[in-house]
């Protein structure tokens, strides 16, 4: 319980801030999309004979460059776009699994997550994708509400707009790479935007949203893990309800809207 509730916690810091910018730009999709990718990488790791979540890594990465890169120059709509290959990725995961006789997955762990499983080389990842995220994000915060704003203009002040925004999409990717084994796949972009849409509503600066939605994160695996071990309840799918009832909790409150 207690190597839950650490590697709870470091997911939640990475992805309260990562959150907020999913938030602002309405990234939303666009992380679902990235989290179908999962099962492939998951697939890719027992067929390479690694570790299923440093694959699920570097597939993210692989997805999240490949959808930026297409989002650019697709000839299609960007949901349209999002949507094939998201169920794309997913469907090949499967059949893969499927093929790969000798090796029994518990796909409901990885759908669901499966965060009471947490060993040491997990809160090892966990740490390191935290301190990275959190150390990329306070080096470029300037340059990642400039193009938030206004690509055109951070652009005509000199900011790198692709290569920040590059940045942000492979954060994201990161952070959803690490939380499967919280929440699983189905889950873990509602660990990532909820927290975030909660501070929402009571931040008045985006560095104080930022802070608030690490809160509301943290608020959530803790709450989520006391309610799995005092009523039994699945983990991954307890951590998101205390998110949602967090939101749903303010939604009566004048929202303030920080905005970058």
């Amino acid at each position: 319980m207690w190597r839950a509730l650490a590697g709870g916690l470091g997911v939640a810091l990475a992805a309260g801030p990562v959150g907020c910018f999913v938030v602002w730009r309405r990234m939303a999709y666009f992380g679902t999309a990235l989290a179908h990718a999962v099962l492939l990488g998951v697939a890719l790791g027992f067929l390479l004979e690694i570790e299923p979540t440093l694959a699920v890594l570097v597939v993210c990465f692989l997805f999240a460059g490949c959808l930026a890169l297409l989002e650019r120059h697709s000839p299609v709509a960007v949901d349209t776009l999002l949507g094939v290959l998201a169920h794309l990725a997913f469907a090949g995961g499967l059949v893969a699994l499927a093929f790969m006789e000798r090796v029994r997955v518990d796909l409901i762990g990885y759908l669901f997550g499966d965060i009471l499983s947490i060993g040491a080389a997990d809160l090892w990842l966990i740490g390191v994708t935290a301190a990275a995220t959190l150390t990329a994000i306070a080096w470029q915060w300037r340059n990642l509400l400039a193009i938030t704003i206004d690509p055109n203009l951070a652009a005509a002040e000199g900011v790198p707009v692709e290569r920040v925004r590059l940045l942000l999409v492979f954060l994201l990717a990161a952070v959803i790479a690490v939380g499967m084994k919280i929440v699983g796949m189905l889950l873990v972009v509602a660990l990532v935007i909820m927290p975030a849409a909660a501070a929402r509503r009571i931040a008045t600066t985006p560095e104080a949203m930022a802070a608030a939605a690490v809160a509301a994160g943290a608020v959530s695996v803790g709450a989520g893990l006391a309610g799995s071990l005092a009523w039994d309840l699945p983990a991954g799918p307890a951590i998101v309800l205390v998110a949602g009832l967090l939101f749903l909790a303010g939604l009566p409150v004048p929202a303030r809207r920080a905005r970058p």
